[in-house]
């Protein structure tokens, strides 16, 4: 059985994700927000990709993880490494939900679960796959040192590649 890590950073708890965080990952799966990941998306299509997440675990021995405020115990969105037919590379991806945007919270789950990553799950590479049009997740994966590769296989024709190491 495949045990789904908690991972700790100073603010925040990075856990398995739960039913009760459905509710506002389908808030920003329906929304304009969720466009750049190829949405708005309908209920069936946002609890397919919530469930993958969690799936995930069991067939790779990564995928996502509930991004919680510590202080607060809010969920503030979910961090994750996805793999499989939809992403030629495992993919570090990152969604903040619409209260907690602007806070760091992607930038601080993200070099959390890309050193666990590395360090312990000996990954040898991530990606991020990113829309074009997504300048804020672009600026997010140049904080985090990740480079622009532009040789690498894309999820969708469109996108943008950054490499971390």
């Amino acid at each position: 059985m495949t045990v789904i890590p908690t991972l700790k950073t100073e603010r925040l708890l990075l856990r398995a994700p739960t039913f009760e965080d459905w509710p506002d990952f389908w808030e920003l799966m329906k929304s304009e927000r969720s466009v750049y990941m190829g949405g708005p998306f309908s209920t069936v299509h946002a609890w397919g990709d919530f469930c993958q997440g969690i799936a995930q675990w069991k067939m790779f021995g990564f995928g996502s993880l509930s991004i919680e405020v510590i202080s607060t115990n809010q969920c503030v969105g979910r961090v994750e490494i996805n793999y499989g037919p939809r992403c030629p590379e495992p993919e570090l991806g990152w969604q903040v939900f619409d209260f907690a945007e602007g806070k760091g919270y992607a930038f601080e789950a993200a070099i959390e679960m890309r050193r666990w990553a590395f360090e312990v799950r000996e990954l040898q590479t991530l990606v991020s796959y990113i829309d074009p049009r997504n300048q804020r997740s672009q600026g997010l994966a140049e904080r985090l040192g990740a480079a622009l590769d532009e040789t690498a296989e894309k999820q969708d024709p469109d996108d943008l590649v950054y490499r971390h190491s």
